[in-house]
């Protein structure tokens, strides 16, 4: 067995919460422990290895980023039942696939931008997997061992521009604007994906509750599917789909994304300002 495999294997069997974080401006990952207010740091980062550095900070003495450095993030459209039923669309043939640029990333407590020409811009919650280890041709058996965790996601959305371009078989700006991607707080490792409850909330409100048993197409097949067709590399990152609930925000409104085993991802929604 490969090291690659053996730390997939080993992510497995053990549940963490990987934290990623600064300390004086120099960036380190680490495990969040019970209670939620220390992180014993890790030496390199999740991808090589999860050896413990000896060391154990504060969180009220750190930065938390994005869980995720500048990744490749591909999103799945339609992949719930409740959410085609709302969009009043026919399920798809083929899985509905999308980009987001890695600058779409912010992290827990980060603004999310409400652009100055927004008319109608969307949250969307949804369990992100994390990719552990370069993946290519995989089976959905196999799917697991190329997985380092699971994370929240908003995949936020301008729908009026993404209608527009949506017309002509496109899809860029409607999804990936800065900071219409939101992720954290933690990739969780050791997860079953099969059945995690899925909670989003706006200003307090529940607006989504769901469970990713209902995805359509599930984790394995959303993992061999993509990798069917192209590399998939460590640190990227995949939206799986939104079930119904879906709706808009405003500036002021604080957006909570919550999943079973990780946590929640809440941000805050600001207008635009040059």
């Amino acid at each position: 067995m490969s090291r690659a495999a053996a730390l997939a294997a080993q992510s497995r069997r053990s549940f963490v919460r990987i934290v990623r974080y600064a300390v004086d401006g120099v960036h380190h990952y680490g495990e969040l422990q019970a209670g939620d207010a220390r992180i014993a740091r890790f030496k390199g980062d999740p991808y090589t290895g999860l050896s413990f550095a000896g060391h154990v900070d504060e969180v009220g003495d750190v930065v938390v980023l994005p869980p995720l450095d500048r990744p490749r993030i591909f999103g799945f459209a339609y992949n719930y039942a409740s959410h085609i039923d709302e969009t009043d669309r026919e399920v798809p043939e083929v899985p509905v696939c999308f980009m987001k640029p890695s600058t779409a990333v912010v992290g827990p407590g980060d603004a999310i931008v409400y652009p100055e020409d927004g008319e109608l811009v969307h949250f969307e919650g949804e369990l992100v997997v994390v990719v552990g280890r370069e993946a290519r041709h995989v089976k959905p058996s196999e799917a697991h061992e190329y997985i380092l965790g699971y994370t929240c996601g908003n995949d936020v959305s301008d729908r009026i521009v993404q209608r527009k371009e949506s017309k002509f078989g496109t899809l860029l700006i409607g999804k990936g604007q800065d900071t219409f991607a939101p992720l954290g707080p933690v990739i969780a490792t050791g997860l079953d994906p099969s059945g995690l409850s899925l909670t989003t909330r706006v200003n307090g409100a529940v607006m989504q509750s769901a469970s990713t048993a209902d995805l359509l197409l599930a984790v394995p097949d959303i993992v061999s599917y993509l990798s069917r067709y192209l590399t998939l590399l460590p640190g990227d990152a995949i939206m799986t789909g939104t079930p119904s609930g879906v709706g808009p925000i405003r500036p002021g409104d604080v957006v909570e994304v919550e999943i079973e085993g990780i946590g929640v991802l809440r941000n805050t929604v600001v207008a635009e300002s040059r």
